[in-house]
This record gives C-alpha cells, structure tokens and sequence, in this order.
C-alpha cells in the first residue's frame, strides 16, 4: 500500500510492529511505503536519487548525525551507489557520518518524496551496532561540522515534528524533518505492540 501526503502531517494505517527484545524479521514484503509530496513538485519527476537510512537504538538513545554549523539533525545515511545493495548503502553511509559499524536487521520503511523535478527513494532500517570505526566524512560535512549525536527518540520525534516551523524560511529542511517525522512515526508504531 502507498499512501500518499502533502504538506499536512501525514496520516498512517496501523501494521504490525516489532517488539523490542525480540527477533526482527527481515521480511521485504512487509515494508511500508509512503509518498511526500512537497508543495514545489512538478507534476513528473525527471531525476531519481535513492539514499538508505538506519534508526540504530543504544541504551534507548537514537543515533543521530547532527550538523553543528547549520543545526540540522538527521537520520543517519544517505546516497545508493552504483552495484550496492540498500543494505550495503545503509551500513556505508553509517559507517561514514557516524563511526559505527552496523548490520541492518529489518528494513520496515520506503519513502518516496517528490520535490521540484526530482524523486527522493529512501529505504529506512532498522540496524544494530556490530563494531566501531573512523567517520569518513566528505569536504561539506566537516565544512558543516557532522557529528554523531545520542539523542532519545521520543525527543527527535518532537522536534521532528515541528517540521512546518521551515516552511516559509527552508523548504530543504522541511521536507527533511518530515521525511524523519514520518520515518520515526512508523517506526514507533512497530515497537509499541
């Protein structure tokens, strides 16, 4: 099912969710997905970007990759390379922002956002920490000064939520917190049953 949402805050359907402590199943035919569309869409998309992103949990504290210079605060990942899989992008791309190694452990969320010309693709995981590394960050992120912050859930979705505080000043980061205010949402409805 592909449910579709615009610039109000988005509406879901209950589905079953993971319980914490027990094994995650990595059933790809259970992934939600969601459609954004932002208020700039084109009526057609003429270019694709897919990106993976993992909610990693420790001591009931989310990771997240904060960047201290422009106040953003994002769930880690980011874009899909030529001949990887999703699963291999999300555990890259954590490994880069943040330092830790994961493995992905149930994939529960596809969302795509249209804004302007382009379509966003973003597969969301659920990932547990396996090992420690060196970030490896790009030339923008230390200019913006990425970190890996923990922060509790509850908190992020939050502020997340506030995602309509930017429309009128940032549409990037608008779209961006909802796409996270509509990851962590699902991802809260897995856990709660």
């Amino acid at each position: 099912m592909i449910e579709a949402i615009g610039s109000q805050r988005p509406k879901y359907n209950f589905c079953p969710m993971e319980k914490e402590g027990r094994q995650l199943p990595n059933d790809r035919g259970a992934v939600k997905t969601i459609e954004i569309h932002g208020a700039n869409a084109y009526p057609t998309f003429s270019k694709t970007r897919a990106g993976c992103r993992g909610i990693v949990i420790k001591d009931s504290l989310m990771l997240i990759s904060h960047e201290v210079k422009t106040a953003w605060y994002v769930i880690p990942g980011g874009g899909l390379e030529d001949g990887e899989t999703i699963e291999e992008c999300c555990v890259r791309e954590i490994r880069e922002e943040t330092g830790y190694i994961v493995k992905p452990v149930f994939h529960f969320l596809t969302i795509h956002e249209y804004y302007e010309e382009y379509q966003y693709v973003n597969h969301y995981f659920r990932c547990e920490i396996v090992g420690k590394s060196e970030q490896n960050l790009t030339v923008g992120e230390i200019e913006r000064g990425l970190i890996p912050a923990w922060i509790a859930p509850e908190k992020m979705l939050e502020f997340y939520a506030k995602y309509e505080d930017f429309a009128a000043t940032d549409e990037e980061k608008r779209g961006a917190y909802l796409r996270e205010y509509t990851a962590l949402t699902e991802y809260f409805k897995r856990i709660k049953d």
